[in-house]
């Protein structure tokens, strides 16, 4: 007998036929004999419906009060689907995130998990309840209620399954695995088996859209396997494994890109470490998260720098530079959102010379110019114009991919 931890994303359970069949996957797991616990988003759509409601009200609501409605999206679909499980003959029990005290920091939107205490619910484990949790939210140490952001769902999965020290956390979303890139975009993308941490940690900071990258952080730091299924066709699924020797040893894995992206530009700066000091420090005080970072001309005592961000972010970092624009001593601050970021990645990156050749040619041979690179052991990233993202895709797996399929 094993202790499962599920994961319905909001497709999975978007009508009332999805959550019957999410129910009937419930206990099938649990007529195997294990113990399950199931955490949900809220049912597809609804999350949006509520953001439409709150922008009528206010085209930028208060962050807290935000938290407050988009939390009662998931409390439909927990009760429903206990409902669904009771009638079935089995004992389920809904509960919402304060009841199995997930704690989390007070940044409302994009909240962080600090502590999940698991007293009641390993009291249901005991009692051989079903326990159906609220995803994607928590409360703060003064009681208000908080939502985790994008991949929240994923991310409270994870955090519960640490806290109960589950056998394995199962994501179930509508794909079936992990693959090489977007089959949406190249039609010969397969699906991977296994996937290394590593592999997965980056994929999913690249623009990977099965897991957020941090579900699979969290699932890093409590030692807990993770396997994405699909909740119409479930079968074995993709493994992130903590073992490479579970991996096919290609050299690239994946290609993974972020139509995300946006492109800041701080142009005349100071030339010294200052003002990048402060900039960052802007942006981590009000929770912006930058990816790549880049000093792209270098003048006389002058310095330009480009930073990227997520799309969501964009207006509001905008807004912070140019209110502090004279503290940087800029001469001027302008954006783009018309890039993208697209990626190589693979543990073989570590053993194998000549990646980097290999992935620039495939883009000259397309003409296609690249604006930032970044690298790591296992990646290569590069900033380009968004009308040529698809086709850099598609040469890029035909390079690395193309051989293996």
């Amino acid at each position: 007998m094993a202790l499962i931890v599920q994961k319905f994303g909001g497709t999975s359970v978007g009508s009332i036929e999805r959550i019957e069949a999410v129910a009937d996957l419930v206990v099938k797991t649990k007529q195997q004999g294990h113990q399950v616990v199931v955490v949900l988003s809220a049912m597809s759509g609804e999350t949006n419906r509520l953001i439409n409601l709150a922008k009528q009200i206010d085209s930028r609501p208060s962050s807290r009060e935000l938290d407050v409605l988009l939390s009662t999206g998931e409390q439909v679909s927990i009760a429903l689907l206990a409902m669904a499980i009771i009638k079935r003959g089995h004992s389920a029990v809904s509960l919402l995130a304060d009841q199995v005290n997930i704690l989390t920091d007070n940044m409302f939107g994009k909240a962080r998990v600090e502590d999940v205490a698991a007293t009641r619910l390993k009291h249901e484990l005991e009692h051989n309840r079903i326990a159906i949790i609220a995803g994607f939210q928590g409360r703060d140490i003064e009681g208000n209620v908080t939502t985790l952001g994008r991949g929240g769902t994923d991310t409270s999965a994870v955090e519960i399954a640490g806290a109960i020290k589950a056998d394995e956390c199962q994501i179930y979303t509508d794909v079936d695995g992990v693959y090489t890139t977007d089959p949406r975009i190249e039609p010969n993308a397969r699906r991977l088996s296994h996937v290394t941490f590593a592999e997965m940690l980056e994929l999913a900071s690249l623009g990977a859209k099965v897991l957020h990258i941090r579900s699979v952080e969290s699932a890093g730091k409590h030692n807990v396997p993770l396997r994405v299924l699909s909740s119409f066709k479930p079968d074995e699924g993709t493994l992130i494994s903590f073992k490479e020797s579970d991996v096919a040893s290609n050299v690239v894995s994946g290609i993974a890109f972020n139509r995300d992206e946006c492109l800041i530009k701080v142009h005349g700066v100071p030339q010294g470490t200052k003002a990048l000091a402060k900039i960052l420090k802007l942006f981590a005080d009000n929770g912006i998260e930058i990816d790549m970072i880049n000093q792209i001309n270098h003048k006389v005592e002058k310095v330009d720098y480009a930073f990227t961000v997520h799309l969501n972010d964009y207006l509001n970092a905008l807004d912070l530079l140019t209110a502090e624009q004279q503290q940087f001593d800029a001469q001027a601050i302008d954006g783009l959102t018309n890039v993208a970021k697209v990626s190589a990645v693979g543990m073989g990156m570590k053993s194998h010379s000549g990646v980097a050749s290999l992935f620039f040619d495939s883009l000259a041979q397309e003409n296609i110019d690249v604006m930032f690179v970044s690298t790591s052991e296992i990646k290569i990233s590069v900033l380009i114009d968004e009308k040529y993202l698809e086709l850099a895709v598609r040469a890029l797996h035909k390079t690395f991919l193309t051989e293996n399929e």
